[in-house]
């Protein structure tokens, strides 16, 4: 089981620069899973990281970074920071724990240290983005107290019937 302590240490220089990549190219296949055209995430992803982390440098407020255990091994990564022009609003931009140490307890770690730092800053709220299909994080957020406070529905239309 993690232990409750997860450390953040902010992403920098090449390291920003990689994970930003990454971060990126997963946030377009979420959403075209969800069911965006290749067009619609790309355009989606270009605006909120050009929004979020101007030209590679993060926007004032937002912190994007490592999660480290107590023994300093990497066990995921957290982005954090305000949604818009309110200051205590923040958001959850991204969170994720490394596959194989997945289950034992980081990822409702993860979500405490997300919150840790919002209190720190200032927030009163934060929120989320789920996607439908990532069962198992909905429950996580669920448990942690999240509440859906919007739901966006998709039908994909076949052939009219005859």
């Amino acid at each position: 089981m993690a232990s409750e302590e997860l450390r953040f240490e902010p992403l920098i220089g090449a390291d920003l620069s990689s994970w930003l990549d990454v971060s990126r190219a997963a946030y377009i296949a979420e959403r075209m899973e969800a069911g965006d055209s290749t067009a619609e995430a790309e355009a989606n992803a270009a605006s909120s990281f050009e929004r979020l982390v101007p030209g590679g440098t993060p926007a004032s407020g937002q912190h994007l970074g490592r999660l480290l255990d107590g023994d300093g091994r990497r066990v995921g990564h957290l982005w954090v920071g305000p949604m818009g022009e309110d200051p205590t609003r923040w958001w959850v931009w991204d969170v994720a724990i490394e596959a194989d140490l997945q289950g034992q307890g980081y990822g409702r770690s993860a979500m405490r240290l997300a919150e840790h730092l919002a209190r720190e800053h200032g927030a009163s709220s934060i929120g989320l983005n789920v996607f439908a299909h990532n069962g198992i994080a909905r429950s996580l957020y669920a448990s942690l107290g999240y509440v859906e406070s919007a739901v966006i529905m998709r039908k994909q239309l076949g052939q009219p019937e005859k």
